[in-house]
């Protein structure tokens, strides 16, 4: 079972609790389930405008290849020809740098993804993974 609106809207309050305790920018914080659907998305206050379209691509690339977004950039910068493939077979929608985290329960089961765009890409997947640990997930990042 997918997370549920519930604990995605969970993971939302609990990434702002973050962002705002670490001093971050506004941030927009999108919550996909196992399948890539978004289950939930809220933005902040002042967060700059396409931020859901980042968060989105963090969190969906994450989903589609079974790992963090942290990992993707590592490959990109290996593989930088497959990351462009894998971009262009997923319709654009792959930000390979830092902020998309994949969301797992105790037993390990892919429960979907968490996406945080608006700070740097380090900040934004801490606020990610904090928020996920929060709810009592497990957070990969890599």
């Amino acid at each position: 079972m997918s997370i549920d609106l519930a604990t995605a809207q969970s993971i939302i309050a609990n990434a702002f609790e973050s962002g705002q305790q670490h001093g971050f920018k506004p941030l927009t914080v999108v919550v996909l389930d196992a399948g890539g659907h978004v289950i939930a998305v809220a933005r902040q206050d002042g967060a700059s405008n396409n931020r859901f379209e980042i968060a989105q691509g963090k969190a969906y690339g994450a989903v589609a290849l079974g790992m963090g977004s942290r990992a993707l950039m590592e490959r990109a910068e290996q593989q930088a020809y497959f990351i462009t493939a894998a971009t262009a077979a997923l319709g654009g929608r792959l930000i390979p740098v830092p902020g998309g985290v994949l969301v797992r329960d105790d037993d390990g089961t892919l429960k979907g993804a968490v996406g945080i765009s608006g700070d740097s890409s380090d900040n934004d997947e801490t606020a990610a993974a904090t928020a996920i640990k929060a709810s009592g997930l497990t957070a990969q990042v890599a």
